[in-house]
């Protein structure tokens, strides 16, 4: 686990340039071992690598190729199921319809665009797996990963509550939507939150674009690169006015900004991946308990719909 005294953000001896790394990597794959080694494996200069400016380039670039390959992913996948089922008369079911796009889309936009990057940097399997942090979670950062998502959820409710309050409605997440009102595939979305949402999204947006930015990067301002990729990418998932969108990508900052600080701390992708996924997961659930069971509930969860990463 990183030292939480890496969060000064002035120090220039962080956690990327830490002796060793580079021999640790070769030999035993520790997380963030092959993080010293991207630079030499970067087919790029390397000092326009470390450029501040081409870090934001290429945080933005990599954002917009995985929103890109996750709506071409969705798009020839739906298309597919749609001609299969004009031409043959099967009435496909919306795990086919919906589920299945959403799942592809996820791996091919995401994880596809992250390590398609990586590998095109020089990195190879054993690499990849030590610059995005991936390794067993220690105990205490099991709790955080429990615990995590729990105290965001309640902070993120409070928040689309207050803005409730002050008459800014969130936008309409439609991802989360056609879930909510189709029960029947809501077990399979929780799944998926945890299993597929939260892997998918945080391997490119923490695991690469935060990692990449910490090479040019201290710490807040990498984090916040990140977070400022990560939130308006859901900009796709939202319907309604400017003013809710804009609201709804706001308050999705507080998780975002909280994985990047987790991610940060623990030095371990699977932590952050299971607290997104967990996020989401619980999202959903009180979502759908709120607005099914509790009618004076029901702006606080469809603030909490309008988040998820859909």
């Amino acid at each position: 686990m990183s030292d939480p005294s890496e969060f000064d953000a002035n120090s220039g001896d962080d956690r990327r340039e830490r002796d060793g790394r580079a021999d640790a990597a070769a030999s035993d794959g520790e997380a963030g071992d092959a993080r010293t080694m991207v630079d030499t494996a970067d087919p790029s200069d390397e000092k326009d690598g470390a450029s501040p400016l081409r870090t934001v380039g290429v945080a933005f670039g990599l954002g917009i190729a995985g929103i890109l390959g996750l709506l071409v992913a969705t798009t020839v996948v739906g298309g597919t199921v749609y001609v299969v089922s004009t031409f043959s008369g099967w009435q496909p079911s919306l795990l086919a319809s919906f589920v299945l796009p959403f799942v592809v889309g996820q791996a091919v936009g995401f994880v596809g665009v992250g390590l398609g990057y990586l590998r095109w940097r020089g990195m190879d399997r054993k690499e990849m797996a030590a610059y995005l942090g991936i390794r067993r979670p220690s105990v205490v950062e099991s709790v955080i990963a429990v615990i995590g998502p729990i105290v965001l959820v309640v902070t993120v409710l409070v928040v689309g509550s207050i803005a409730l309050q002050f008459g800014t409605e969130p936008a309409s997440n439609q991802g989360a939507q056609t879930t909510l009102e189709n029960p029947s595939i809501i077990p399979v979305m929780i799944a998926a939150m945890l299993l597929v949402v939260g892997p998918c999204e945080e391997i490119l947006f923490r695991g690469v674009i935060q990692s990449r930015a910490r090479e040019a990067l201290s710490v807040v301002p990498a984090i916040l690169l990140a977070a400022s990729v990560f939130a308006p990418a859901h900009v796709i998932s939202y319907t309604g006015g400017v003013t809710a969108v804009i609201t709804s990508i706001s308050i999705l900052f507080i998780p975002t900004l909280i994985f990047g600080v987790v991610y940060e701390y623990t030095d371990n992708l699977v932590v952050v991946a299971a607290m997104h996924g967990l996020y989401n997961s619980l999202l959903l659930t009180i979502a759908y308990i709120a607005i099914t069971y509790g009618p004076e509930m029901e702006g606080a969860g469809q603030a909490g719909a309008a988040l998820l990463g859909l």
